[in-house]
């Protein structure tokens, strides 16, 4: 399977870029990681950078991708509680990876940073927030999109650096059969609060490489961000045939 990707990161309207995101290709796929330092709490892009490079520190093996991904989850969390106890904070992060090998994806994520799959023209799936919010979505209380405008959207339920094991474990999905024509988008909450799911779909439909999706994606954000919006982080995967972009 042949991948195309386009990565964005920007701090946005806020002085510091708390966000991380970047890849790491070998033959036959890729893996693609995105972390949030979570707002309020100190060097929250510390913990996002350590994130991103335990995710991305080394190959797959040939089998085994969806246990592997959840090891370096696992990995990603300790490196953030030992810098958490190196330098005396409580900075935490989220987490969100995809794991393509030959045509097979997985994915991993913990907070609400989100993964989004398309597949056969239709956003087939996107991962569940881990926060009040979409709590409340999922009760009923409120739309799935007034979550990003929700009082309660910042309160995470899960996240990485979390002294409670039980609150840093990732959602783990399944591995899944991809094909030509699939994509994915993974997004922080300065992204997604500002899209809807018909336009996500929309863009992508429109395009053919993973850097115009992205990019028709940005545009309808920048048009809608205040002058004091979170940071703006996603990152475009899209799958070919024999040949890429």
């Amino acid at each position: 399977m042949e991948l195309g990707s386009f990565i964005f990161s920007d701090p946005g309207g806020r002085e510091n870029n708390e966000d991380s995101a970047g890849e790491r290709r070998f033959p036959g796929g890729g893996v693609f990681a995105l972390a949030d330092g979570l707002g309020g709490h100190a060097d929250g892009e510390l913990a996002s950078r350590a994130v991103c490079d335990v995710l991305l520190s080394e190959d797959p093996p040939a089998e085994g991708g969806l246990e592997w991904l959840s090891d370096r989850f696992a990995r990603a969390n300790r490196a953030v509680l030992d810098l958490q106890r190196k330098l005396d904070s409580n900075m935490k992060s989220t987490g969100a990876a995809l794991l393509i090998q030959g045509n097979s994806a997985f994915w991993c994520h913990a907070g609400d940073s989100r993964i989004h799959r398309l597949h056969d023209d239709a956003l087939d799936f996107w991962t569940e927030d881990h926060s009040v919010a979409y709590k409340k979505y999922k009760a009923g209380e409120i739309s799935r999109a007034q979550i990003g405008q929700d009082e309660d959207q910042n309160r995470l339920l899960r996240c990485l650096g979390s002294p409670d094991p039980r609150r840093s474990v990732p959602d783990i999905g399944p591995g899944v059969e991809i094909a030509p024509g699939d994509g994915f988008l993974l997004c922080s909450d300065g992204v997604w609060e500002y899209l809807l799911d018909g336009e996500i779909l929309a863009d992508f439909l429109k395009t053919e490489s993973a850097r115009e999706w992205g990019e028709l994606l940005l545009l309808r954000v920048a048009e809608r961000v205040s002058t004091d919006n979170d940071n703006l982080t996603l990152i475009t995967v899209r799958c070919y045939g024999s040949e890429g972009e």
